[in-house]
């Protein structure tokens, strides 16, 4: 992962992971509950099964960019200051 800190970084990837995990069982039971039915409509269900799964992934990969341009923002304030100093 691209995050510094470990125990987050654990945590994030075990978020996402779950959230993967989410989009997929979603995205499958629906389909397999919906197929004896009809084609386009089991299709359509498991998408929108897939939908909150996609949302969590979503969101925390945000979160994973915007801590990732915080930390690069505190590296260009620190080089900002040191020539400032000089």
């Amino acid at each position: 992962m691209r995050l510094l800190s470990k125990p987050i970084s654990f945590i994030v990837n075990f978020l996402l992971g779950s959230a993967w995990a989410f989009m997929f069982i979603g995205a499958v039971t629906s389909f397999l509950a919906l197929y004896s039915d009809n084609l386009f409509v089991a299709i359509s269900y498991a998408f929108v099964g897939s939908l909150p799964g996609m949302a969590a992934i979503v969101l925390i990969e945000h979160i994973i960019t915007n801590k990732e341009q915080l930390e690069e923002l505190k590296k260009h304030t620190q080089l900002l200051e040191e020539i400032n100093n000089k």
